[in-house]
């Protein structure tokens, strides 16, 4: 567990990690240059990850209507100091307050969307639309739940404790902390998929891998300045 206290607790539920390869040179012009890239087997990595969520501040209740919303995020991978985390390009929300409280709080691209999700037995039918920034599609497991092997790719991508942010050339970090991720194969069928295409970068038509989780409890620290 990280150090001090935890700041809130979110619940993911409904999660598809859609990976792609991409080339390094393709995704560092938008990184910050004090953010290290982060690559498996000399190789890099973005992601787009649609779920929804609850969100609860600690000591307090569950806020009417702002408290479950769906999200989608497009990420990639860096290490700075040997700790492993998460950059975001952008981050889509269905609520108006969690994106400002976001930006605010956090320093991370949170940008108010268009959203709809709809479960259907085990499949999900989920649509993001931020004018040309789009993903649509239906996707859902196939599989029996799993954990990911240390060393593994899955487990590179998917255990990882800490996000990244950056604005006007400072550092943040905030830590998070959650159980292992309980992983399910999982099949997509995407009708828009334009997301990184608005954060500037182009990714193939069908992602090179594929999970689904059905719950994650989350803990999320506050953010620190990196020196």
């Amino acid at each position: 567990m990280p150090r001090g206290p935890w700041l809130m607790v979110q619940i993911w539920y409904d999660l598809l990690f859609a990976h792609w390869q991409v080339p390094s040179k393709a995704i560092q012009p938008l990184v910050p240059d004090q953010l290290p890239l982060d690559t498996f087997n000399g190789q890099s990595w973005v992601s787009v990850t649609p779920f929804h969520m609850s969100v609860r501040a600690r000591g307090l209740p569950p806020l009417p209507f702002v408290s479950h919303f769906p999200e989608l995020n497009c990420r990639t991978y860096v290490n700075l100091d040997g700790k492993p985390g998460v950059f975001f390009f952008s981050l889509d929300a269905g609520s108006r307050a969690a994106v400002w409280g976001a930006r605010r709080f956090y320093h991370l691209p949170y940008f108010y969307s268009q959203m709809r999700v709809v479960k259907q037995g085990d499949s999900i039918l989920y649509s993001c639309r931020r004018g040309l920034a789009r993903w649509s599609g239906r996707y859902g497991p196939i599989g029996p739940v799993g954990r990911a092997s240390p060393g593994t790719v899955e487990h590179w991508l998917t255990e990882r404790y800490c996000l990244y942010g950056a604005e006007g050339g400072r550092i943040f970090r905030a830590e998070i902390h959650h159980a292992p991720w309980p992983l399910e194969k999982a099949a997509v069928e995407l009708s828009e998929n334009t997301i990184g295409e608005a954060a500037g970068i182009r990714l193939p038509g069908i992602p090179t891998l594929l999970a689904f989780a059905r719950e994650l409890k989350v803990l999320i620290w506050p953010l620190r300045r990196i020196a």
